[in-house]
């Protein structure tokens, strides 16, 4: 990825995955990782970034169990 973007789009994705993990209201968690996805869209890597966020929103639609 790209130096900074490529930083920028993971602190985002981590961010929303730290949310999930603290309980923080989904709400918050989706928007990181769409925030993470528009970076990454606008970066031209979204190609390489959706999977990874299509599986945490998934994730998050689950019931935990």
């Amino acid at each position: 990825m790209e130096g900074n973007v490529g930083e920028r789009i993971q602190k985002l994705l981590v961010t929303g995955d730290n949310r999930l993990k603290q309980g923080v209201d989904p709400a918050k968690v989706r928007e990181s990782w769409e925030q993470a996805l528009e970076l990454a869209r606008e970066a031209g890597l979204e190609d390489r970034i959706r999977p990874l966020v299509e599986l945490r929103l998934a994730g998050l639609s689950q019931p935990p169990g």
